[in-house]
Formats: C-alpha cells, structure tokens, sequence
C-alpha cells in the first residue's frame, strides 16, 4: 500500500459554477474550461465537456441538451457533475490503474448535505480521497496571503455563481458571508435590460459576451458601441443594435451594489483589533468577477479601505488549491464518518473567534 501511495497522483479542482480548472503540482493550472455538459436526452450518455459543450448552449437539437451542472457554487445536476469530473479527472491524469486523491474547494456557506454531495460525486468520478478546502481560504492561499498570520485579511472571491466574503486570521476563517451572485447574475441582469430596453432577446453567451467587452462598474469614458444580435420581442425576426458601457454598466449595477453591501456587511461584524488591520492592509479581491473594470475603485469608495487585486486573478482559488495539497491530511477527508474532525474543525474556530 505504501508503495502504491508514492504513485498516488494529488490533484486540486475548482469546481465553479461558470468553469472549472485543474492545478497538478510541478505543471501548474493544466485545465481551464467551462463547466458545461452536453448529454444525449434519450440514451443519456455525454457527448462533449468543457469547451465543445459550450458551444452547444442554446443552438442544440431536440435530443442533445446542454447545460451547466453546478449552480450558486453547488451540484444543481448530480450525475451531470459526476460525468464532468471524471472527464476532467481522467484528461489530468490520463489512463491509471492508481486513483487520484483530489481536493476540491467549495463555497464557505455550503450546508453538510451539499459537502456530501461534492464528495460523493467526486469518489464515483474516479478518486481515491477528496478533501475540501473553503474558496476563501483557498482564495487567499492563492493571492499570496499568509493565512496562518495573526492579523486580519478579507478576501472577495468574485466567482461565475457565488461570491465570497471572509476574513481570515491564524489559518481559519473568522467572519464569512456566501451570496449566490456573480459573474452569472451579471449576465442575466445584462440580458434582462436588453429585453426591457430594445425588446430583443439574447442568449447567454452573447451576455457574456457583452460583460467582457464594454462591461464596467462607472460608465467608460470613450463609451464605444457594441453590436449586439438577437430576437426581436414583438415580431421574432433577427434584430442587432449598438449598446454602449453606459448602458451595461446601468444594467449590472444592482448586482454589484448586492456584492459592496455584502463586504459591508461582514466588516460591520469583523471584530475591532481585525478591522484595524483591515485598515492597514486592505481587501485582496480574487476570481474571474473582479475582473470588472473600475469595481476594485468603487468597492475602495464604499468600504473606506484600498483594494487589491490578486495577480492571476481567475486562478487564484485554484492555486491556492494545489497549494494546499502540501497540508492535504489537515482537511476534511472524504469519509463519511468523519464527523468529528468537522465537529473538531468548528469547535477550533468558535475558539478562534473567542480569543479575539
């Protein structure tokens, strides 16, 4: 068994909402795709993963159903992130008789029953152990932030589904808040304002499109034209029209005036001694969300304190991830029964807060 175990190959996984990477130690980030399934509706078996899949989303016959399994951080389609994760697992690591252990990071909020499921799902994907690491802390892991440091840091991870606030003081997470908002909600409240605006329908990929093109927190200043081609509302027929980032950035600002107000609200419960240090060495934000242009500044001019931006951003909760395969024993394990190292795990923390 011992020998077995030196060929025993760690791999970590983001399992976004919106896409999913995969971080080996000594290659680095190999996989960066989007999170989507294609299946055949009749016979049930995938015909494509990732990158293929997407393109499928909204042009797909009858009988071939695209769709995206996670939603809000967690599995929305079980068997769907069953078959996706054994591909990804299998395309990282090839043929192998010898499974894999993998740790896969998750949202900071997810309830007990959605840990299992991840786990569940990742064991008959092919691994031999799965361990989970909190997105924030893998965030500030990935960032370059010492998690094990006495002083506070708060970490912003803007993802595909989910947001997540925490600060994080002596390796554990202190104060949290999970919102079911991100990169997703921006594009459907991009969609919904084309509809209500030019009585046209577009698909999500053209949203998201859209967001990475002109999309900003405070209206551009050159505010150039975009095409856009839908459905018209009223009489069907294929319709285009020009947008411009005054208008894209009208339609995401209720999503982001949720996240500001979500970051307030956890420095409203950050402990006095942190919060000076928040003050000290401000906010780090991570995920592909923050790529946003001007959100850093407009967050930094509602919460009083500087905003960073991690470097590689959209890959920082991965690394972070791999990162922590070094400590991989110290994470909840895979079995079942381990009850008490999660119940050890929150009676740790619950002493943290205690003691500050």
């Amino acid at each position: 068994m011992a020998n077995i175990s030196n060929f025993r190959k760690n791999i970590a996984i983001d399992l976004g909402t919106a896409s999913v990477l995969v971080y080996i130690r000594g290659k680095g980030v190999i996989i960066n795709e989007p999170s989507v399934v294609a299946m055949d509706s009749y016979t049930g078996k995938i015909l494509s993963v990732g990158k293929e899949a997407k393109k499928m989303l909204g042009r797909t016959p009858g009988n071939i159903r695209a769709t995206r399994p996670m939603k809000d951080g967690v599995i929305a389609d079980f068997n769907s992130t069953e078959k996706m994760l054994k591909y990804f697992i299998h395309k990282s690591i090839g043929k192998t008789m010898i499974r894999p252990n993998v740790v896969i990071c998750v949202p900071s909020e997810i309830t007990q029953v959605q840990r299992r499921a991840v786990m569940q799902a990742s064991k008959l994907a092919g691994a031999y152990k799965t361990y989970l690491i909190e997105e924030p802390l893998a965030a500030a892991i990935g960032a370059g932030v010492d998690i094990t440091d006495a002083g506070g840091n708060l970490v912003i991870d803007i993802g595909g589904g989910t947001t997540d606030v925490a600060v994080i003081a002596l390796g554990g997470i202190i104060i949290n808040k999970s919102l079911p908002i991100g990169g997703d909600e921006c594009d459907t409240a991009i969609t919904e304002y084309i509809k209500g605006k030019y009585n046209m329908i577009i698909g999500e990929r053209t949203a998201e499109e859209i967001k990475i093109n002109i999309a900003s927190a405070y209206p551009r200043e050159d505010d150039n034209l975009f095409e856009v081609k839908g459905r018209n509302l009223i009489n069907g027929l294929p319709v285009h029209v020009f947008v411009t980032s005054t208008d894209i950035s009208e339609a995401i600002r209720h999503p982001l005036d949720q996240i500001i107000r979500t970051v307030q609200e956890v420095l409203e419960k950050t402990p006095p001694e942190l919060a000076a240090d928040l003050y000290e060495r401000g906010a780090v934000m991570t995920g592909g969300g923050c790529l946003v242009p001007g959100l850093d500044r407009k967050l930094e001019s509602k919460i009083g304190i500087p905003v960073n931006i991690a470097e590689g951003p959209v890959t920082a909760v991965v690394r972070g991830t791999g990162k922590a395969l070094s400590w991989i024993d110290k994470l909840d394990s895979s079995e079942m029964g381990e009850e008490g190292g999660r119940r050890r795990e929150l009676e740790e923390r619950e002493r943290l807060r205690r003691s500050i």
